[in-house]
């Protein structure tokens, strides 16, 4: 979806979201070959320290292959590779790019949520070298060598501390763009959610009152079809008419699927069109009486259409659920708010209702998306009753209704 893709970020960002998560043994071999050339190169500058040998170009080839398994083993990675370069500063070999295996290692033990042993390991280091620099120097190669200048351990120190500080810089926007790029999905997932609701919602109250009409006039119509063809003739009629207007509805509400984001090409129902569902009513046997108190302003579109397929499926529960065949239903329009009432005075058919239907959770859902409310339960003196409160506001964009 849309909402899912994400948007292409700057270079830097993309290394960053990267970084630890590529091919170990790249980086690696680059480190390794890096090292290698380096470390020739400090050896012609630092003529004072102990000269490659052997045993130096296999040090500065165990540490970036620990490098390979550092995404696994960052922990341990991280000491070995500091371990292996304190073994060649205390035999005497020139400085250089030897110590870019443990901030590599380093690097990845902090942005693996490993913080404390890339610290162990720095520290580590760090004590050994001032330990050798000042102290053990006397007995170590190379011979005539003095005490480390105070200033080459205050760059080393600064050194170690600008790559901790990279580290935990690309930990902390790592996890920061984590949780945002889990916000993004969270929110689309939501509207997905959202919109499904409302199809169902719709697909419901259509098809629900539809076929609820339709099943009330099939059984007039099998009844009456010896005796009376005339009344059996009319039931298939309005069948055929409900049928029609279902499947009208229906093709709306699968077009919005079909073409997101385009324009319907019939607008929704609204209470204009309550005449119909108190002419539907009748033809299923009901009789409908409307009452209207206050103003008829213009309601704000997600309201008509709320308001619509309340009283939808409130007269299509009649029709279902009670014995009645009267129903009255009155609409209050007052300032800022529209409210609705069903009534009917007969018992239920097939057992008592307690308002916690489907269709009457759906009621529920679509006032409270507009941020109204709806009632409903037996009356005191007999029948039910589903009252609806709605504010009168206008919707946002893209709320489910």
């Amino acid at each position: 979806m849309d909402e899912l893709r994400e948007r292409p970020g700057p270079p830097w960002r993309r290394w960053v979201e990267r970084a630890g998560r590529g091919p170990a043994w790249r980086s690696a071999l680059l480190v390794a070959v890096f090292t290698q050339i380096g470390a020739g190169w400090a050896a012609h500058a630092q003529s004072g320290r102990v000269a490659l040998d052997g045993f130096a170009r296999l040090l500065l080839l165990v540490g970036p292959a620990l490098l390979v398994v550092r995404h696994r083993y960052p922990a341990a990675v991280a000491y070995g590779v500091s371990v292996v370069t304190l073994v060649y500063v205390a035999c005497g070999y020139p400085y250089g790019p030897v110590f870019l295996s443990l901030a590599l290692a380093c690097f990845a033990a902090v942005v693996a949520g490993r913080r404390r042993a890339a610290w162990g390991a720095v520290g580590l280091l760090w004590a050994g070298h001032l330990l050798i620099g000042h102290w053990l120097y006397r007995w170590l190669p190379p011979d005539g060598d003095g005490p480390t200048p105070w200033a080459q351990e205050v760059g080393v120190t600064a050194w170690v501390l600008a790559v901790l500080a990279v580290a935990e810089l690309v930990r902390v926007r790592r996890e920061q763009w984590a949780r945002e790029r889990s916000e993004r999905a969270a929110a689309a997932k939501r509207r997905v959610d959202g919109e499904r609701l409302r199809i169902a919602r719709e697909l419901h109250d259509v098809l629900a009152h539809s076929i609820s009409v339709i099943n009330v006039q099939a059984g007039v119509g099998l009844a009456l079809l010896d005796s009376d063809p005339e009344q059996a003739r009319s039931a298939l009629s309005i069948i055929k008419e409900a049928s029609k207007e279902a499947l009208g509805e229906v093709r709306q509400v699968l077009d919005t699927l079909r073409s997101p984001g385009e324009a319907p090409r019939t607008p929704a129902p609204g209470l204009d069109r309550l005449p119909e569902l108190v002419e539907q009513a009748g033809a299923a046997g009901l009789r409908v009486e409307v009452t209207a108190e206050g103003e008829a302003p213009a309601l704000p579109p997600g309201v008509d259409l709320a308001a619509f397929r309340i009283l939808q499926e409130a007269l299509t529960n009649v029709v279902r659920h009670s014995a009645a065949r009267t129903a009255r239903i009155r609409i209050s329009r007052r300032p800022g708010l529209l409210e609705l009432c069903v009534d009917d005075y007969g018992p239920a058919a097939g057992g008592a209702s307690d308002g916690s239907g489907s269709g009457l959770v759906g009621m529920r859902e679509r006032a409270a998306a507009l941020g109204g409310t709806v009632e409903a339960g037996p009356r005191p003196d007999g029948g039910f009753r589903v009252t609806a409160t709605l504010p009168l506001r206008s919707t946002a964009p893209g709320e489910a209704l």
